[in-house]
């Protein structure tokens, strides 16, 4: 494999995809909140609904790759059509949506459910393509090729790709009205064509791993291999990675869906990417050393720091709203997250079996973002049950969060904190006698 059209790929697509993902994961929120007034249960109805449509994707995308032998044309055909979806969002606006209902035309409340559902429809189609390039092939495609002596320094600049991707789109957006339906109709468009055309260039960067030969397993044994009893206790670490994985997204998803609402309605910063924008820099420079780390250190001594970071990134962000602790704050709390990602990725890799890594990641998936999709959210809905609201100038009202999303993700945190201790403590008082 060319190694220089290697890097240049994973940069590529893995920056690419990750702003789309930062566009559905933390602007469809925005989008949904002040377009069509979306309600704490809309929001969690969509990042559930999205959660379950990357997974079963996923499961049948990733086995179907396995099962061919191929990766290239799922990732370039896959970024094409999920470009094309993206676009497709530019047409979601309330007084379109009242031109083609005639009864919502007289009804803004019926406008704004019709809108709702419509943008959650349309966040499935899209999440099915970009879960199909992204979370099913590309990541095999990663995965395939790497090896032991590099995998920590190649997830080291792909989970740094998502902090690169917020600074990208937070930059992109810091003087837009989220109040305008031509913002948001510019946004789609734009981000559409730049996936679309990385789907084009991939054409000419990817190189379709050698070891990749078409499984000689029919499609269902390929597609159900992971969930055998006999597979998960021989990959024992594999699934052990994965559980506490699942532990580890819960409690990113308990905010992460209200966290751009919390710096514009709760904390009343409009330009808070003048503040993130250095601690998104940072969080992404350390994320890129760290995955570093992994291959020197191992797994459990890379993680305990990078879990405790994101704990304290949690209580800064819990116990105060001055912006110079906000800053500090969300900045331990980026680094935590993106280093936590990094470590759990390279040690999802590095227990997955060789030349079987699509039909591992649906397990990926369910631990990275079903699970962590549908219960995050639900617990960050409860959490806001009672939130205060504020009045709109079209007569509805909106809610608002507040800073027990961050405690809450810090009490989902705690189990694996322990755990990780207690093995790291078990560990040292076994190594004399090894």
């Amino acid at each position: 494999m060319n190694r220089k059209r290697f890097w240049a790929a994973l940069f590529v697509f893995s920056l690419i995809g990750q702003i789309a993902w930062v566009v559905e994961n933390m602007y469809f929120n925005v989008f949904i909140y002040n377009m069509f007034r979306a309600s704490q249960s809309d929001i969690a109805l969509m990042v559930q609904a999205s959660a379950v449509a990357a997974t079963l994707t996923t499961l049948f995308i990733g086995a179907l790759s396995d099962r061919l032998g191929k990766r290239k044309a799922f990732i370039t055909v896959g970024y094409i059509l999920w470009g094309v979806s993206i676009l497709c969002f530019a047409a979601l606006r309330v007084d379109w949506i009242a031109a083609l209902f005639p009864a919502a035309a007289q009804d803004l409340t019926k406008a704004m459910s019709i809108g709702v559902a419509l943008v959650i429809v349309f966040d499935c189609v899209m999440t099915f393509f970009g879960s199909t390039a992204n979370d099913a092939c590309f990541n095999a495609w990663l995965t395939d090729s790497t090896d032991e002596t590099n995998r920590g320094k190649a997830e080291g600049v792909n989970a740094m790709m998502p902090l690169m991707a917020i600074l990208v789109v937070f930059g992109g957006t810091m003087w837009a009205d989220v109040e305008n339906p031509a913002h948001w109709t510019i946004l789609f468009l734009i981000i559409g064509g730049i996936v679309l055309l990385s789907g084009i260039l991939g054409f000419f960067l990817i190189d379709e791993t050698g070891k990749r030969e078409p499984s000689p397993d029919g499609y269902f044994r390929t597609l159900f291999y992971g969930f055998r009893p006999h597979v998960m206790r021989t990959n024992a670490k594999l699934y052990l990675s994965l559980l506490l994985f699942t532990v580890f997204g819960i409690s990113i998803q308990v905010f992460m869906p209200y966290l751009i609402l919390y710096y514009q309605v709760t904390l009343e910063l409009p330009q808070y990417v003048l503040i993130m924008a250095p601690a998104i820099i940072l969080a992404a420079v350390a994320t890129a050393f760290y995955g570093r780390l992994y291959d020197r250190f191992g797994y459990q001594k890379t993680l305990l720091p990078a879990l405790l970071v994101l704990l304290l990134g949690y209580a800064i962000l819990y116990l105060f709203r001055a912006v110079p602790l906000v800053f500090i704050g969300s900045l331990l709390m980026m680094c935590g997250y993106l280093c936590g990602m990094a470590v759990f990725g390279a040690r999802i890799r590095d227990c997955t079996p060789e030349g079987m890594a699509g039909r591992f990641q649906g397990l990926r998936i369910i631990g990275q973002v079903l699970i962590p999709g549908v219960i995050g959210p639900e617990i960050g809905k409860l959490v806001l049950r009672n939130a205060e609201t504020v009045p709109n100038s079209d007569g509805t009202v909106s809610f608002i969060p507040n800073e027990n999303i961050f405690l809450w993700a810090g009490i989902v945190l705690l189990p694996i904190i322990a755990f990780v201790v207690i093995r790291l403590v078990l560990n040292r008082k076994a190594e004399p006698h090894a």
